[in-house]
């Protein structure tokens, strides 16, 4: 989770009298206002309930809050997300009522669920698994992302909603139609595919999510394997449809827009993708030549994600100022490019923060793995919803047939040169909770004995 302060309000109180409010952004989108007193209560709170070890950290509020969520403990602790939830609430001025809130599955089918405004993600998710009839089994396999839909029928992913928010509040509040709550899988290995199949529910959902990225061009279809899927899914067969689309290119991969890399040098256009425990690169260079790359997370030393103000479009003021500014998101890891040579590689994107936490999810699964310890496990924990199961089923409908593949689409050229495979053991990771400086937030991790690919 990334914490900006990027500006101040003064705002009139109930009696008059004027304050100043803190805008805090979380994962570069407006989150709350709040009073320093506000805050100050919040660093009293936790002082009392475990200790003052971060009172060195009050000089600046970003860096403050930014160092409590990196704390394993006061970052999960319920203390600071319900803080972080009622603030939300607050600032958007809306109160806790039964409503109505749309979630929209990967095929644009809308489930309509009853809730209260000021349920947190984790009962929302239930809510809609409820809906669908989803065993509780699978619930902890899915989450629910915030999404913008372009007018050309794009798809562009914001954030995966956290415990901190309210996805009521979060979407509503944005008062802009293109943005939607959609259900998709949270998960990156697709051996894990077998476990939601197991039951018809999760079996749609994933075919659902399968030919929708087909569609979008986000998994790679040539003609040949075009007519196999198109017959699979004429013969209602979705389990091989699904099987065959796991040996194609990019299947789980989620692809972001545009952007720009300094990777091979500054100021390429990028296409940057996510999955299978790596960063995927379309890079058009200066010269118009089109390269593919990938980044495997093994050999990422760190990462981070550095928010910047910058004047808007014919716009003098300084980012200090008063002047209209828009936020730039960066993201920068330290690769592995050979054995004993690390560079800096850095993406310049509105949808950073979703990379790094992508990037987080890839390496929590690995970890997992590496200590002995049960994905399924991992992903089935979940805390007790407080929303009461109902009698409605909400079938999941099937997408329609495939169309036809775009024979158009641009051949991508390898990157001439390989990077030796090594893993990142004996690369020794500084703290995180000692790495905060301005507004980088920082994802620090090495790993001994996982097996890494060649670019």
């Amino acid at each position: 989770m990334h914490f900006s302060i990027p500006e101040t309000e003064v705002r009139s109180g109930e009696n008059g009298s004027t304050y100043v409010a803190y805008n805090i952004h979380v994962n570069g989108v407006l989150h709350c206002r709040v009073r320093y007193s506000q805050l100050l209560g919040l660093h009293e709170q936790i002082k009392r309930e475990y200790g003052s070890s971060l009172e060195q950290r009050r000089e600046q509020l970003e860096k403050y809050m930014q160092a409590v969520r990196q704390d394993p403990l006061l970052g999960a602790s319920e203390l600071f997300n319900s803080f972080l939830r009622k603030a939300q609430q607050e600032t958007q001025q809306i109160p806790t009522e039964e409503a109505e809130l749309d979630i929209y599955l990967s095929n644009g089918q809308k489930v309509r669920i009853s809730i209260l405004t000021s349920d947190q993600t984790e009962d929302v998710l239930e809510a809609v698994a409820t809906k669908l009839d989803l065993p509780d089994e699978l619930v902890g396999y899915f989450s629910l992302f915030l999404i913008r839909e372009g007018a050309d029928g794009g798809c562009s992913f914001v954030r995966k909603l956290q415990e901190f928010e309210l996805p009521y509040v979060s979407v509503t509040s944005l008062r802009n139609p293109e943005f939607h709550i959609v259900l998709r899988k949270s998960y990156w290995d697709s051996a894990y595919d077998s476990d939601v199949m197991d039951n018809r529910v999760g079996l749609n959902l994933l075919y659902a999510q399968t030919v929708s990225d087909i569609e979008r061009g986000w998994i790679l279809v040539n003609k040949e394997q075009h007519r196999q899927l198109k017959s699979l899914q004429e013969k209602g067969s979705k389990k091989e449809f699904i099987r065959l689309a796991q040996t194609l290119k990019y299947f789980g991969y989620i692809k972001f827009d545009p952007s720009i890399t300094d990777f091979p040098e500054k100021g390429c256009h990028v296409i940057v993708s996510a999955g299978n425990n790596e960063l995927n690169f379309h890079v058009r260079l200066p010269n118009e030549h089109v390269k593919e790359g990938s980044f495997k997370v093994t050999r990422m030393r760190c990462w981070r994600v550095t928010s910047s103000q910058v004047p808007v479009a014919n716009g003098t003021a300084a980012p200090s100022c008063g002047g209209k500014c828009e936020v730039k998101l960066e993201l920068a890891f330290e690769y592995l490019m050979s054995k004993d040579r690390l560079q800096w590689v850095t993406i310049t994107s509105p949808q950073a923060i979703m990379m790094s936490i992508c990037l987080q999810s890839m390496v929590d699964e690995l970890m997992v793995k590496k200590s002995g310890g049960s994905i399924k496990k991992m992903l089935k924990k979940r805390h007790n919803g407080s929303l009461h199961r109902s009698d409605s089923q909400h079938a999941v409908k099937s997408p329609p047939i495939l169309d036809s593949p775009d024979t158009n689409r641009e051949q991508m050229v390898k990157l001439s040169t390989k990077l030796t495979s090594v893993t990142l053991r004996g690369i020794s990771t500084s703290n995180s909770s000692n790495d905060i400086s301005g507004n980088n937030f920082h994802g620090n991790y090495a790993f001994e004995g996982i097996g890494d690919d060649d670019l």
